[in-house]
């Protein structure tokens, strides 16, 4: 039985893993930690990590970035296995994550949907088949909750394709201020925000006289958080390392 703690146990994602895992038989919530907390399950929910009675198997994290270098420093001092769900990394956290992985299992991506998983193997393949005849475009459109832009999913799809193509393009997220041609050698990568729209991802192969479009939507946060529970039993039982949805798989 692997035994779980949910950082952000109280916001809406945390009682969806909460209730997953209530309806399995391989893990269970052990506690959760909240800025918050509010008893809404058979767990305590407490304040801060150093709070907890006990060390949990593995802590899944879908808070913010900030809360990152406390879970790192709990995590390593108990030797605890992450499952970081959580988007909106610099280039310094994530380094400090890569980092941690030399120590602790750490199940790292930028999204826990098999189905995106499945669209970025799937723009790997187009983009090293259509080759440099073929500009690339990605579209994320999220809720008007959503704070990062572009999405952890829209950099990820990018650098899907970009390694295919031997990593020569650069990314350009904003095009009005500049009066230019589109540079062949770039990947343009555009947010939407509004309403409640849960997260859709597109990803634009437009060519001379044709486009190919890869997309994929989710109408339910459901799907991000029943990866999270599978990657958590996943990686508590993993020597030290960094993981990703494709060594799951």
């Amino acid at each position: 039985m692997t035994k779980i703690v949910i950082m952000g146990a109280c916001g809406k994602m945390g009682r969806v893993i909460a209730d997953i895992i209530s309806s399995r038989n391989d893990c269970e919530v052990i506690a959760g930690v909240d800025l918050n907390p509010v008893k809404y399950s058979d767990f305590t929910v407490y304040k801060t990590l150093g709070e907890l009675p006990s060390a949990p198997d593995v802590i899944v994290d879908f808070t913010h970035p900030s809360a990152l270098d406390g879970i790192l420093s709990y995590a390593l001092t108990n030797g605890v296995a992450l499952v970081l769900a959580t988007t909106g990394y610099d280039p310094s956290q994530i380094e400090k994550i890569r980092s941690a992985a030399l120590q602790i299992p750490v199940f790292f991506t930028a999204n826990m949907s098999l189905g995106i998983n499945l669209l970025s193997e799937l723009a790997k393949k187009a983009a090293s088949v259509l080759g440099e005849q073929f500009d690339v475009e990605i579209v994320e459109r999220h809720h008007n909750q959503k704070i990062d832009a572009p999405s952890g999913t829209a950099l990820m799809l990018a650098d899907s394709v970009n390694s295919a193509r031997g990593g020569v393009y650069s990314y350009t997220y904003d095009r009005h201020s500049e009066r230019r041609k589109r540079d062949p050698k770039e990947i343009g990568i555009h947010s939407v925000r509004g309403g409640t729209i849960v997260g859709d991802h597109e990803i634009i192969f437009a060519g001379r006289d044709e486009v190919i479009t890869l997309s994929h939507s989710a109408a339910s946060k459901e799907v991000f958080a029943v990866g999270a529970v599978n990657a958590a039993v996943f990686v508590a039982k993993k020597s030290a390392g960094l993981y990703a949805m494709g060594d799951m798989i």
